[in-house]
């Protein structure tokens, strides 16, 4: 099969405006993970078939961008906001063809800001800022990346304070551990030790146990670092 025999339409119904459309996806079967770092940030191959430059759908009608992540409920006013801050700024444009790696983050700087618009959960904001640091990491713009962690951090520092993970796919424990794992990357060793060892006080009570295995292997690996 040809590359581009990877990707498939998905119809999609935009929440704000009901305009339906179609977004890209890579199926399942093309997607192979070569590396992943300490971050979780997977590597692919081909370069090209990163199932994570197409998580978020645009709508071509109105500019409004969301992922799965979203929750369907608006909060009262934020739609009128959105449609004043995006949809009315908005130049009919498609994001539903094959991305690049630049196309990418255009999408997910705009989820960011309608899920800002939006008040959506801590958690989702994270993630989002994660992944646009993964895509500057292959672009080896280092500058961005650290930009974007940094706001990644601060997400997950609120996600975890406010609890608003529950009910998502990641676990507390996940979190944590990208807590100290982001909080090292950033320069902030302090907090990533706190964070390292809260994994490790709990760990009796963790289900994920890879998770803790790796906080314990990533927390050995990073006081090596700070001895040299």
């Amino acid at each position: 099969m040809s590359e581009l025999d990877a990707l498939f339409d998905k119809t999609c119904d935009c929440p704000l405006c009901g305009n339906s459309f179609t977004s890209k996806k890579i199926r399942s079967r093309f997607v192979k993970v070569i590396h992943s770092d300490t971050d979780f940030c997977p590597s692919y191959s081909p370069f090209e078939t990163n199932p994570l430059w197409y998580l978020i759908m645009v709508c071509p009608a109105c500019g409004y961008s969301f992922s799965d992540d979203f929750s369907p409920y608006f909060p009262p006013s934020t739609k009128e906001v959105i449609q004043e801050k995006v949809c009315s700024q908005w130049r009919p444009h498609s994001f539903s063809n094959k991305r690049t790696v630049n196309d990418a983050i255009k999408t997910y700087k705009l989820a960011v800001y309608c899920a800002s618009l939006k008040k959506e959960k801590h958690i989702v904001l994270a993630g989002m800022y994660l992944k646009i640091a993964w895509f500057y990491r292959s672009q080896e713009n280092g500058d961005q990346e650290m930009r974007f962690m940094k706001l990644a951090l601060h997400e997950y520092v609120d996600a975890y304070m406010t609890q608003d993970y529950q009910g998502t796919q990641l676990s507390e424990f996940r979190v944590l551990y990208l807590l100290a794992e982001l909080s090292y990357r950033a320069g902030n060793k302090k907090d990533s030790g706190r964070y390292f060892s809260k994994i490790i006080e709990g760990q009796r009570r963790a289900v994920e146990t890879r998770i803790i295995e790796m906080a314990k292997e990533r927390w050995q690996e990073i006081r090596q670092d700070l001895k040299q």
